[in-house]
């Protein structure tokens, strides 16, 4: 008999039918509070050898429908290696898997998870770097602690670096690629990270929403909220995270800042940057085309020509991350967003854009810092 489950860290399923394993109806729950859902995470067992479709009914109905065409599953058995499975969208507007396990236990995910545990054993090991100092800033309305990762020492003329990740939890793939950058950082054989924190201090928070990782929500906290559209007046009722994060920025200052997150249409890593924005000068979104144009050179994996049109995010605009540093510490402020699909260009049939994919392109990002330190 088919089991499904989801009663783990950042699990979401709801099971409507589960009786026949060639037609498994599920349901993908709504963020607490909230009408945004996408994100799916739960367990099959008992199925080795059974060919399973699993149809999820409310596909139509997700936050970002666009995401499903071209979309495949992810999928492991160990939850350490993740593979895509063959994914449909319907013209009835469900998602629909279809996939024979070779083992009798095995994860569904819209994109490989990155737990909890992963996110304290991440800070963990950054802190037995002499190059690191672990700060809790501030605690989430679950009570969870908000870290935030200091490297590099104190000096009157270093720059300040700042790098958010995962504001929406589902995007887990930005945790993916701020273990890869802190990698990097950490690594007293690496000639680039050394010079960098001559110049630099980096101010790091690998997972701005602990709270909606642990629930399984796809973009909002505990209280509903979405984290990206609460930056110009955070409050401790509804975004703690937020409130913290920028009132650290107030202390430090702010004079290059990353945002990582991930898309769900388009199949490209891209980065959105102030244009669109009322207040920002040719300078910065100079620097910042100079520092697309830099990562593109390092990584075949990003690309410059696609991503948002200016203006796309409205009257919403200043209340986003990027626009909102960039305006208040008049710096180069960018989004980088990673594909939930394959990168169609550069394709993995196997695993599509991948854990290992978003960890190399994090570590990627020290090289387009090091260029932009130049031209100051």
């Amino acid at each position: 008999m088919v089991k499904i489950s989801s009663q783990f860290d950042a699990g979401n399923i709801q099971v409507v039918s589960a009786e026949q394993p060639s037609d498994i109806q599920l349901l993908i729950k709504h963020d607490t509070q909230s009408e945004f859902y996408q994100w799916f995470y739960f367990r099959v067992q008992g199925a080795a050898d059974e060919a399973l479709t699993l149809r999820f009914l409310n596909a139509q109905g997700a936050a970002y429908p666009d995401g499903w065409p071209d979309y495949r599953a992810a999928a492991s058995y160990d939850r350490r290696e993740w593979f895509r499975v063959p994914t449909r969208y319907t013209e009835a507007g469900e998602l629909v898997v279809e996939h024979t396990p070779e083992q009798g236990s095995i994860y569904y995910a819209y994109f490989a998870p990155y737990s909890y545990e992963q996110h304290l054993d991440l800070v963990a090991a950054a802190q037995q770097s002499e190059r690191c100092e672990v700060l809790d800033i501030g605690t989430t309305l679950d009570g969870r602690d908000i870290n935030l990762l200091k490297i590099g020492d104190d000096g009157a003329h270093k720059k300040h670096i700042w790098v958010t990740a995962r504001q929406h939890p589902g995007e887990t793939m930005a945790e993916w690629f701020a273990e890869g950058m802190l990698g990097r950082l950490l690594d007293e054989t690496d000639p680039l990270s050394a010079k960098l924190l001559e110049q630099c201090i980096f101010w790091v928070v690998p997972n701005m929403n602990p709270d909606g990782s642990v629930r399984g929500h796809l973009r909002t906290n505990a209280a509903g909220i979405n984290l990206n559209r609460e930056w110009q007046s955070p409050t401790l009722k509804n975004s703690p995270e937020v409130y913290y994060v920028r009132q650290k920025m107030m202390d430090t200052g702010v004079d290059l800042y990353l945002d990582i997150h991930g898309d769900e249409a388009l199949p490209c890593n891209f980065i959105a940057g102030q244009a669109g924005s009322p207040s920002v000068s040719e300078q910065v979104l100079a620097q910042e085309e100079q520092f697309k144009q830099d990562l593109q050179r390092v990584n075949p994996d990003f690309q410059t020509v696609r991503g948002y049109e200016p203006g796309k995010f409205g009257p919403e605009t200043m209340t986003i991350a990027g626009f909102w540093v960039g305006d208040y510490f008049n710096c180069p402020a960018m989004t980088l967003e990673m594909p939930f699909k394959d990168y169609d260009e550069r394709p993995d049939h196997l695993a599509g854009w991948s854990p290992e994919r978003s960890i190399q392109l994090g570590s990627s990002i020290l090289n387009p810092i090091a260029d932009w330190l130049v031209t100051l």
